[in-house]
């Protein structure tokens, strides 16, 4: 009994100090939710309610626990401790992504909010720099992991807090080579891996010695120290080319590439010796000569230009390959180096100048990008942890940064400093010129280089490449300002150099490229544009630094949510270990917090859903605070059936039947793929009242029937005149497609060309008016424009069309957003999934329609041009760089057919650029360059074929001058393609004169007048070429030529030596892909046993079987209108609501009143030529197109180019007079040339 009274006793005297505990903790309940708001930041619409309800349950609580015994009271404690983490919960996963709710603070030093920077790198920069850092040009960087480090021997005591708020107090030696081992990450490894420090050399067999040297590569034990053999170990370069192989011989020669110059000017130490790190040795290796008389005197404009060299290449010298050897946690412990760097280089201080605080805050931008990468690749596969990849760790991620909020916003002024770096040298970089020896992988980096530069011009991108002003820097009012600026590169002189100390190689190589990539930011700051001068390792570091701290960004929202999603599932844990009630729970149990807790957080989802509204929220808030029964119960029951409790709670409260926000209605259709057959597919469901999604990864609508030139083919009652009429059609379409014609994809094509004709005239408002005769065809049947190219036409005017139906919200267009997977529910198709700018997303809808064209772009390994026609992989290619079989893909893994996928057309004519003749992407020479009158030409000064054969046929004649292309029927890839000469009579150039002006603006067609200048310009021999014109003028006479020809347009004049001839170097080019996807004539996506996958369709090159061996020149356009026009008004809309033909059509727009417009001279106009202020002059008329650039279907840049100009030619070349009507707003004056 004494036993028991004395622990009685003992418990009285804990429950009183735990009441008053429990007491001031109460009353402090709001100051404790204000104190933790920066980490625990609630949404303004939550806020309240949710801080309420705890507030009430804390106190609720802690009066049960007074009135209950001490068993009870352990209970009742740990359910309290579920409630709390519940309500942490709630009150941070209805924030947005950003980190600790700091997006709407403006950065300091600049002029920039961090919203503002977030929504630019989730828009367009993270996609084009993550895409950059991955081709060969940028992952290929230059390093020397060897150099020694210059910090002298030591001993340290460091009292501080570092920079992820971590405080010691120790005491470390610190020498030349010996000091802080790499741990590799063994305790996280499997027994056999190697330790994560060490360098990945490629595949080769080790042998014994490499092993050893592996097992030990950072000199951790101090026998190391002490040797002299550090020169003699094998070099330690990570994933070395030297080591793994070049890629080509030009990837050879391209890294052979000099040494750095020395430095150009002196420099006097940043600090007071006495604190310096570096022995006087190191310091001199910095710095030859120092500045002390002369401290006033300005500086020379060179100053900056070696503030990169003390990262220096010495013979340890290696090309990394970035993308093998990514950021990741290795292990080691850095602190020491980044102490050094903030410590002992004095920039570290109670009141920082601006300068010590813009170098501290890239120093720290630089730490925090390092250490999310840590936590984002924290822990490594292993198979004895079960881990089969890299995963994060999220609580490493919240103990760094949840109480240092500013180290985050240091990570976004670094991005900003670099940012406008990029924005200063975009003159410069906009044509670096790139060379990695992989010409391909070049010729994309220039794209993506300068899309990225052209990012700086965009609405939602140009604040943050403007938002920091270097110039205000070495302002000093004191007058030394020229003292300021030696200061400051000295610091970063020694901080460069402090990086040789580290030693895990995976942490140097990472270090030296971003102090390198800094150094070039700061570099092309400080420097006069005019003598900026960056060397290719410089460019490479400043692309993947800046792509380094876009991808942090991204990190801090991916880790923050991965962090509390762990934390819901500790919270879910802890409720399934409560023991449930048993009854309905009287108000002020236990039990009554727990639904309420389930009540409020299902209403809170409901609100942040959409699914009710901010009032009919509020109403159920207050409601289950006062613990309505009859709202608990349903919550109870229904918490997982949104629908259900919607249904049952409408009777409860007075805004249950008319406040409650509806679901939207899912689109009749998500069609992927903008081009023409996408386009008309949307368009003819958005005439018959229906909604739709329409989903394109590249930037721009189009895809490659905006680059369509020649025309559509179509049968329609004018041509009786030309003797043409379906049968005619049909038959020179089921010659061309051979012995694998689908007669029934055929008869649809041409029974409903005619309706596809006058669809574009009538409704969409293209002007069809000329008519041509290509090659293959019989007759006259291939519509184009009076006045433009065919496929820039009809897309501009149906994008415009499907755009009208923007402001209804009935079409939702998502650019720059790739279809990753088809979404199957119950056997049939539903949605797709996407990756975004802002992540994956899924869209859902009744119907999916494929409209993604081809494949002839893709050339990488497994693709399937290298499945099917592995001999073309070579050979060079008319489609875009986005051809690469995405809709394929998607439609085959859920089971459909393909067929005809080894047709890959080879179109006979791509223009040679004279002035990149190597490059593997062309610009289709059109068919109707042959069609008015053009012949082909061979080195010999001879025809070989009829050009107005198919072009198949064509093909094949140009190809059969490789002997063993003409003895085998089969191409070789390791062959040279052949190139002729096309040329074209006065008469040809005027009856094509569109085409022949676009190409000559181009570069691709020169004019030369006589026969003589024609043969001295091509170097053909005289004699032959004259032979060969005047038979064929012969052959013209007679009706016939000798390969058949009854066809003779734009025949050069008898008289040779006054002949004006269009002459231009041509080549057979990839063009177009017969095979695709297995379809019926309504478009339905068919199996191999000919059944159908329900939900999915799809139009265009996508598919296959239309064509047969060999698309007929005019019939892609022609496919693209009349199987998306099939598949747009087979599918069912919800709601059919009859077109408006007034407000809708084209053209027939109200009519408003002209205004006056001024007179303006060339002077006037050149004033506007940039891309923030952009006139150009057409047609006798001054428009601005600062608005219109990016929304241009062929990009902004062929605008760009015409700022501040007359831009008629190139207009002319192009466009129909008449596209101009639709910009009457924006017309500024009537141009006028000065005299």
């Amino acid at each position: 009994h004494s036993g028991n009274t004395s622990q009685s006793d003992s418990d009285d005297k804990q429950y009183h100090k735990t009441n008053e505990r429990i007491n001031v903790q109460g009353e402090a309940c709001h100051k404790q939710q204000e104190r933790h708001a920066h980490i625990f930041p609630t949404n303004s619409r939550h806020s309240g309610n949710t801080s309420q309800w705890w507030c009430v349950a804390f106190h609720q609580a802690t009066t049960m626990i007074r009135r209950s015994n001490h068993h009870t009271i352990i209970t009742m404690m740990f359910r309290l401790s579920t409630l709390l983490l519940v309500f942490l919960i709630i009150t941070t996963t209805t924030t947005s992504a950003s980190f600790l709710s700091m997006n709407h603070e403006q950065i300091d030093d600049t002029h920039c909010h961090m919203d503002d920077l977030e929504k630019a790198n989730d828009s367009q920069l993270h996609s084009i720099l993550n895409e950059l850092k991955q081709l060969s040009f940028f992952r290929n960087f230059v390093v020397d992991l060897e150099q020694k480090c210059p910090l002298t021997t030591t001993t340290t005591t460091v009292a501080a807090k570092d920079e992820v708020g971590e405080e010691e107090d120790t005491t470390t030696t610190t020498t030349d080579e010996d000091e802080f081992e790499c741990s590799g990450g063994k305790d996280e490894l499997d027994d056999d891996a190697e330790p994560l420090c060490t360098v990945d050399l490629g595949d080769d067999d080790n042998n014994d010695n490499d092993h050893d040297f592996f097992m030990n590569p950072f000199g951790g034990n101090s026998d190391f120290a002490t040797t002299s053999n550090y020169d003699d170990l094998e070099s330690n370069a990570l994933n070395s080319i030297q080591r793994d192989g070049y890629e080509s011989q030009q990837q050879e020669e391209t890294f052979a590439w000099d040494k750095q110059t020395s430095l150009v000017v002196g420099e006097t130490e940043p600090c007071d010796t006495s604190s310096d790190p570096l022995s006087s040795s190191a310091s001199s290796s910095m710095s030859t000569s120092t500045v002390n008389s002369h401290r006033d005197d300005p500086l020379p404009p060179t100053f900056w230009m070696d503030i990169c060299s003390n990262i220096k290449e010495g013979d340890g010298t290696k090309v990394v390959d970035l993308s093998k050897n990514p950021e990741r946690n290795t292990g080691y412990d850095g602190q020491h180096i980044w102490m050094a760097m903030y410590e002992e280089n004095c920039i570290i201080s109670q009141e920082m100048c601006l300068e010590e605080r813009i170098l501290y805050r890239l120093l720290s931008g630089l730490h925090t990008s390092t250490t999310l990468s840590i936590a984002k690749n924290y822990y490594p596969p292993s198979k004895k942890k079960n881990r089969t990849s890299w995963e994060s760790n999220p609580q490493f991620f919240m103990d760094k940064f949840q109480d240092h909020p500013e180290y985050i916003r240091n990570l976004h002024f670094a991005y900003v400093v670099t940012l406008r770096a990029i924005r200063k040298a975009s003159k410069y970089l906009y044509d670096y010129p790139m060379a990695s020896g992989n010409s391909m992988d070049d010729d994309a980096a220039k794209i993506l280089l300068r899309r990225l530069l052209d990012s700086a011009i965009l609405r939602s991108c140009s604040s943050v490449f403007s938002a920091f002003d270097e110039s205000v820097m070495f302002q000093d009012s004191s007058g030394d300002a020229v003292s300021l600026q030696q200061n400051f590169k000295g610091v970063f002189h020694n901080i460069s150099s402090i990086l040789d100390c580290v030693q895990c190689q995976q942490c140097k190589l990472h270090g030296k490229m971003a102090m390198l990539g800094y150094g070039t930011a700061l570099k092309i700051l400080f420097v006069p544009e005019d003598m900026l001068k960056l060397e290719r390792n410089e460019v490479v570091a400043l692309i993947n630094t800046i792509a380094r701290l876009s991808e942090s960004l991204i990190e801090v929202r991916e880790l923050t949510e991965l962090y509390w999603e762990e934390r819901r599932e500790k919270v879910e844990a802890l409720k399934a270990v409560t023991p449930p009630a048993s009854s309905m729970p009287q108000s002020g149990s236990l039990e009554s917090f727990d639904l309420l807790d389930i009540t409020v957080g299902l209403v809170s989802s409901l609100g942040r859903d959409g699914h009710i509204s901010m009032d009919r929220e509020s109403e159920l808030i207050e409601l289950a605070l006062q613990r309505h029964p009859e709202l608990l119960v349903l919550a109870k029951h229904y918490n997982q059936n949104v629908d259900r409790f919607l249904h049952f709670a409408r009777k409860i409260g007075s805004l249950g039947d008319t406040n409650v926000a509806k679901e939207p209605p899912l689109p009749d259709a998500v069609i992927v793929g903008s081009g023409l057959a996408g386009l008309s597919a949307a368009l003819n469901m958005l005439d018959r009242g229906g909604s739709v999604v329409i989903v394109e990864k590249e930037h721009l609508l189009g895809g490659n029937s905006n680059k369509a030139s020649s025309g559509i083919n179509g049968c329609c009652p004018q041509n009786s005149t030309y003797g043409d009429d379906l049968d005619s059609f049909r038959e020179d379409t089921i010659k061309s497609a051979g012995e694998v014609a689908d007669l029934n994809l055929i008869d649809t094509l041409v029974t409903k060309s005619e309706n596809a004709i006058m669809w574009l005239k009538d409704r969409v408002g293209v002007d069809l008016s000329l008519l041509a005769q290509l090659g293959g065809h019989a007759h006259k049947r291939t519509h184009r424009p009076s006045n433009g190219m065919a496929g820039a036409e009809i897309i501009y005017h149906m994008q415009k069309a499907v755009r009208s139906y923007e402001k209804t919200g009935r079409v939702k267009i998502m650019v720059d957003t790739r279809v990753t997977k088809l979404i199957m529910e119950d056997d049939r198709v539903v949605g797709v999934s996407c990756d975004t700018a802002n992540g994956p997303k899924d869209v859902l809808a009744d119907n999916v329609v494929l409209a993604t064209g081809g494949f002839a772009a893709d050339r990488s390994n497994g693709s399937y041009l290298d499945q099917y026609r592995p001999e073309l992989m070579t050979m060079p290619a008319t489609a875009g760089e986005f051809s690469t079989g995405d809709g394929i893909t998607l439609a085959t893994s859920l089971g459909a057919a393909t067929r005809d996928m080894d047709k890959i057309q080879i179109h006979p004519t791509g223009w040679v650029n004279p002035a990149d003749p190597d490059n593997p992407s062309k610009i289709l020479a059109a068919e109707l360059m042959r069609g008015v009158g053009g012949v082909l030409i061979n080195d010999e000064g001879m025809r070989f074929c009829n050009e107005l054969g198919t072009r198949a046929y064509v093909t094949d004649k140009m190809l059969s001058h490789n002997a063993n292309y003409t003895a085998t029927g089969k191409w070789d890839s390791s062959a040279e393609v052949p190139t002729f000469h096309l040329i074209l009579s006065s008469s040809a150039a005027d009856d094509g004169k569109k085409h022949v002006d676009l190409y000559s603006h181009k570069g691709l067609l020169t004019k030369v007048e006589g026969i003589d200048a024609l043969v001295k310009h091509t170097g053909l021999p005289k004699r032959q070429l004259v032979s060969t014109f005047k038979k064929y003028q012969s052959a013209a006479l007679s009706g016939v030529d000798e390969f058949g020809k009854t066809s003779f347009r734009g025949v050069p004049m008898n008289d040779l030596s006054k002949e004006t001839f269009h002459v231009g170097r041509v080549t057979p080019v990839l063009h177009y892909c017969m095979g695709g996807i297995k379809i019926d004539h309504e478009g339905n996506v068919m199996r191999d046993d000919g059944t159908f996958i329900t939900g999915l369709h799809a139009a265009g090159e996508v598919t296959g079987g239309v064509h047969g061996n060999n698309r007929l020149g005019g019939n892609s356009l022609l496919e693209c209108t009349v199987y998306g026009t099939i598949v747009g008004q087979k599918l069912p809309v919800k709601t059919v609501s009859p077109m408006d033909s007034m407000s809708t059509h084209p053209g027939k727009q109200e009519t408003t009143t002209k205004k006056e417009l001024p007179t303006l001279t060339a002077e006037d106009l050149a004033s506007h030529n940039t891309p923030d202020d952009l006139w150009v002059a057409i047609h006798g008329i001054v428009y601005d197109f600062t608005d219109f650039a990016d929304e241009h279907p062929a990009g902004a840049q062929s605008i760009i180019d015409l700022a501040g100009t007359d831009g008629t030619a190139a207009f002319a070349a192009v466009h129909n007079k008449g596209m101009l009507d639709d910009f009457e707003d924006d017309k500024k004056g009537i141009f006028v040339m000065s005299t």
